[in-house]
């Protein structure tokens, strides 16, 4: 039986080290305060039914005490009809006697009670001071789960960004961004550089504009009129020169 008792002991342990293990330790705190509250709760019931039995026992107490002096009354009250010639002699005796023996049926029966309720406060006493350490257990628990709690959430926040940050490359990042640096320098100098080929291209018209000193058109019309006068040098050309500048 003792080995049985060792095995299944051992067994518990075991079941006890794997779940501590692998369970979330949050939620198995959780269901220790639960358990603590539950038994806190079953105390409470328990103290509460002594407390009733004490309240009983106490109300039967007071009840005793009572019947005990009302039958010593009766007995008194029987042996002084007697003295007084109402009553005879040995009724009253025989009538007192067995008051008396109520009486001291409620005498044992107050001596019991007495007993009991001292055993009732003890008990009481005992189970109060148990409860006060269970609740005292019960917030020390609740104190350690919020804290473990809220260490818990940081642990495991710090975790997820410490896992993100490890799995982040930072030099791949840098790397792209300096790459995109370069490249966009790249087009700001090829926009640069046909700035300046459209400026250059416009400086070189003005110069050949400023060499040639007039008009293309005009020289053409020019050019256009000496042919004219070489092939009709006897034609007149003040009318031909009418002609052409109205068109």
């Amino acid at each position: 039986m003792n080995l049985l008792t060792r095995i299944l002991k051992f067994l518990q342990s075991e079941a006890h080290a794997f779940l501590s293990k692998y369970e979330d330790p949050v939620k198995l705190i959780e269901q220790g305060i639960r358990d603590l509250k539950k038994d806190f709760d079953t105390s409470m019931k328990s103290i509460a039914e002594v407390k009733a039995i004490s309240i009983g026992a106490k109300k039967e107490l007071e009840v005793k005490k009572q019947i005990a002096t009302d039958y010593e009354t009766k007995a008194f009250a029987l042996l002084k009809k007697a003295q007084e010639g109402e009553l005879d002699e040995q009724e009253a005796d025989r009538l007192a006697k067995e008051a008396l023996k109520k009486r001291k049926e409620a005498l044992n029966e107050i001596k019991k009670l007495n007993s009991e309720i001292k055993k009732y406060d003890a008990s009481l006493e005992e189970m109060s001071k148990k409860i006060l350490e269970l609740k005292n257990k019960i917030k020390e628990s609740e104190n350690a789960y919020n804290t473990l709690k809220a260490r818990a959430i940081v642990a495991k926040t710090t975790k997820k960004v410490n896992q993100q940050l490890s799995k982040t490359n930072t030099d791949s990042t840098m790397a792209m961004i300096e790459n995109m640096k370069t490249k966009i320098q790249a087009e700001e100098n090829l926009a640069e550089a046909y700035g300046e080929i459209n400026t250059e291209n416009s400086s070189i018209d003005e110069e050949i504009n400023k060499a040639i000193g007039e008009d293309i058109d005009i020289q053409q019309s020019l050019a256009s009129m000496k042919e004219k006068l070489l092939e009709n040098p006897n034609k007149n050309r003040i009318e031909d020169l009418k002609k052409e500048l109205d068109s």
